[in-house]
């Protein structure tokens, strides 16, 4: 089962939505100079399941149009049950993760998905020098430009790699 240190309303982490966003704890991958490293710990914060998470998504019907989830990947069934879960109540899904791409079934039930580590001298998806990606998978459109003073940039679709054997090796190892 997941766990959830904070539930934020947000606006401005997926372009175009209101999010119900959820910090999940037990991040195992502890990036350097990581914001959230209050969220580390995999006991911290309270239980996320699908029943409080339908609840949560039914008292803010026709408020928030997307579910987000910061982490989670490290635990692949139930981050699907909370997708599952999140889809039946009519609203798009994203996950926000450290990792460079995430496994296959949980892609299939994404809307949108940012990928990539925070490398403090590269800067976080406001800066044009970024390793990380926000991408529209229902169009491949990267959405970067939507952080970076609302620049256009040539390119702004990418491919998202559906490959099964394109697995981030750190997190299996660690896990």
């Amino acid at each position: 089962m997941l766990r959830y240190l904070t539930e934020d309303v947000v606006f401005q982490e997926v372009p175009g939505e209101v999010s119900l966003a959820y910090t999940v704890t037990g991040c195992p991958l502890r990036c350097p100079s990581c914001h959230s490293a209050d969220s580390w710990d995999p006991q911290g914060g309270r239980p996320l399941t699908p029943d409080f998470l339908i609840q949560r998504l039914k008292d803010y019907r026709g408020l928030v149009t997307c579910v987000l989830f910061f982490g989670g990947e490290w635990q692949p069934c139930a981050l699907l049950a909370l997708l599952a879960a999140a889809q039946r109540q009519g609203v798009h899904r994203c996950l926000y993760t450290g990792l460079d791409t995430v496994e296959p079934r949980l892609r299939r039930q994404l809307t949108f998905l940012k990928t990539g580590p925070w490398v403090r001298e590269l800067g976080g998806l406001d800066s044009p020098t970024t390793n990380q990606r926000l991408i529209d998978l229902r169009t491949g459109a990267m959405l970067n430009h939507h952080f970076q003073g609302g620049h256009s940039h040539a390119s702004t679709h990418t491919t998202p790699d559906q490959s099964e054997t394109e697995l981030h090796s750190g997190i299996l190892a660690r896990g």
